[in-house]
C-alpha cells in the first residue's frame, strides 16, 4: 500500500470516528439532526455582519468574547434552540469564514422583512431562493466529494427530516410604522402573510416537512420605538409600551395563526408548530423587575448602533452599560442574552406552542 492510500484510509477512519462521536453529541436526544432558519436580526448569526459589517463592539461581549455577528451581547434565542437540540450553532449562509453546514444553515439577515422593499434587500423571498441554491449546490458537491471531505456538508436525505424555523415579520410592521400610518400597517397584514404563505409552500415543494414558526413580538415595547414616539393620551399601557402598535402586532399574529391552520390543511405531509413568542416576551416585560431585571424600557446601550453615541430629544444614548444581564433590551431593539435565555426556556418547552410540543419533539 502506498503512502497516499494509507493517508486516505486514515483520514476516512478519523472522520468516521468523529461522526460517531458527534452523532451522539448532536441531536441524540431529539428527532432533529439539522436546522434551517429564516428571519431577521432576532435570529441572524452573522449574515448582516458579513454583508454590511453592521455589528460593532461591544456586541458579543457576554458570551463569545468578540464580534459574533449577532446584534446582542451574547446568544440569541436561535442559539439556545440549537443548544437544546444538541446541535452546533448555525453558520450564516453569507458567512464564508469558518462555516460548517453539516447540521443546517442560517439564512436570517438583520433588517429582513417578509415582503421586499423594507430595511434590507434580503427579504424572505431572497432567503428562500438562497436556500434553493444552497440545497442544489450542496447535493451536487456531496455526490462529487470523497468521504473525508464531506464533513461540512449536509446529507441529501436529511433535508426532508430537518427542522425549518422562522422568526420574521417584525420589520414589516416596523418599516410600516416609520413610513405610513398605523391603519396602513394593519391593512397590509393580509398581503404580508400571503407572501409568507407562498414562501412556506416553496420550501414544502423542496421537501421541507417540519416547521417551527415564531410569531412577532410586542414591537410597541421596544425602547427605540418608545423614545421616538409622541405619546397620545391613553395610548401607553401600564408597562409604558405603545398600545396601538402592540395591538397591530397581535392582529398580525392572529392572522399568522390562521395562515398556518390553512397551510396545515393544504400541505398534509407537513407538521407546523406555532410559537407564541409575543406572550413570552410580554410576560417578561411585565414581570421584568420581579425577574431581576431593571425597567424593560431602559436598554443597555439605548442605541441601535451600540457603542456609538446618538442624541435624541437632548438625551445621549449609545454608551453600553456595565451589567447587560440586568437588562431586557441590549440596544434599543434587540434583546439581551439574559432576556433571550429567559424567553427560550419558556418557548422551547412547548408551553407557548400550538400544539403543545417541545422543540425536540416537533417532528413527532
Amino acid at each position: 500500500m502506498n503512502s497516499s492510500a494509507l493517508i486516505y484510509i486514515i483520514g476516512y477512519l478519523v472522520v468516521g470516528l468523529a461522526y460517531g462521536v458527534y452523532g451522539d453529541a448532536y441531536g441524540s436526544k431529539t428527532c432533529v439532526s439539522a436546522l434551517y432558519n429564516f428571519g431577521d436580526s432576532n435570529s441572524d448569526t452573522g449574515a448582516g455582519y458579513a454583508a454590511f459589517a453592521g455589528v460593532h463592539p461591544p456586541s458579543g461581549e457576554s458570551f463569545f468574547g468578540n464580534l459574533s455577528g449577532r446584534l446582542c451581547d451574547g446568544r440569541l434565542i436561535i442559539d439556545f434552540l440549537t443548544e437544546e437540540l444538541k446541535l452546533p450553532y448555525l453558520s450564516a449562509y453569507l458567512n464564508s469564514l469558518g462555516s460548517n453546514y453539516r447540521h443546517g444553515a442560517n439564512f436570517a439577515v438583520g433588517g429582513a422583512s417578509i415582503r421586499p422593499g423594507g430595511f434590507s434587500p434580503f427579504d424572505l423571498g431572497v432567503q428562500i431562493a438562497q436556500f434553493k441554491q444552497f440545497k442544489y449546490g450542496a447535493n451536487v458537491l456531496y455526490n462529487r466529494t470523497e468521504p473525508p471531505f464531506k464533513s461540512g456538508l449536509p446529507r441529501p436525505d436529511e433535508f426532508s427530516k430537518a427542522l425549518f424555523t422562522f422568526d420574521i415579520g417584525q420589520n414589516d410592521l416596523g418599516y410600516g410604522f416609520q413610513h405610513g400610518s398605523e391603519e396602513q400597517v394593519r391593512s397590509s397584514i393580509p398581503n404580508i402573510l400571503e407572501t409568507f404563505h407562498q414562501a412556506v409552500q416553496q420550501l414544502y415543494s423542496e421537501g421541507a416537512r417540519i416547521f417551527w414558526i415564531h410569531n412577532t413580538g410586542p414591537s410597541g415595547c421596544l425602547p427605540n420605538r418608545v423614545i421616538y414616539y409622541k405619546p397620545k393620551q391613553g395610548n401607553l399601557d401600564a408597562n409604558g409600551c405603545i398600545k396601538s402598535q402592540n395591538e397591530i402586532a397581535q392582529e398580525f399574529n392572529r392572522q399568522l395563526k390562521e395562515q398556518l391552520f390553512d397551510l396545515n390543511k393544504k400541505l398534509p405531509l407537513a407538521k407546523f408548530t406555532y410559537v407564541d413568542v409575543y406572550s413570552a416576551k410580554y410576560q417578561l416585560i411585565s414581570d421584568a423587575k420581579k425577574q431581576g431585571f431593571v425597567s424593560p424600557l431602559l436598554s443597555c446601550c439605548g442605541s441601535l448602533n451600540c457603542g456609538t453615541q446618538v442624541t435624541v430629544n437632548g438625551t445621549v444614548y449609545g454608551k453600553p452599560c456595565k451589567n447587560p444581564s440586568q437588562h431586557v433590551i441590549w440596544d434599543g431593539v434587540h434583546y439581551s442574552q439574559a432576556a433571550n435565555l429567559w424567553v427560550a426556556k419558556r418557548i422551547l418547552s412547548g408551553s407557548f406552542s400550538e400544539p403543545l410540543v417541545s422543540i425536540g419533539k416537533a417532528c413527532f
